[in-house]
């Protein structure tokens, strides 16, 4: 349906696109500011990995794990967000986490 049959003029047409592009520039800004936060975690997950692979620690920390999912998941209910979301993607850096400890294990 094109914006004369729904009735709304070039106007407001125009004024959705504009609020439309802005609220995407928001997004991109999140997106950006996420990736810099997943590269500082990375940083200090890197440190532990180089801790656990010298004092023989094992890569993984199931116990950890368990009470991390449980708090991300009371803080998403907080924040309005799916707990079920946050704990896949939690699973999905956690797996990530554990390849590279995994190979810092084999490296030293």
């Amino acid at each position: 349906m094109d914006a004369a049959a729904a009735g709304e003029s070039d106007a407001e047409r125009e004024a959705a696109i504009q609020q439309l592009l802005g609220i995407r520039l928001s997004i991109d800004n999140i997106d950006a500011a996420l990736i810099h936060l997943l590269a500082e975690r990375f940083k200090f997950t890197q440190n532990v990995g180089v801790l656990k692979a010298k004092h023989g620690l094992p890569p993984s920390d199931p116990d950890r794990e368990r009470k991390q999912i449980a708090r991300l998941r009371e803080l998403a209910l907080a924040a309005q967000l799916d707990p079920a979301f946050a704990e896949k993607w939690f699973n999905f850096v956690v797996a990530e986490v554990i390849h590279h400890h995994e190979r810092l294990q084999s490296e030293v």
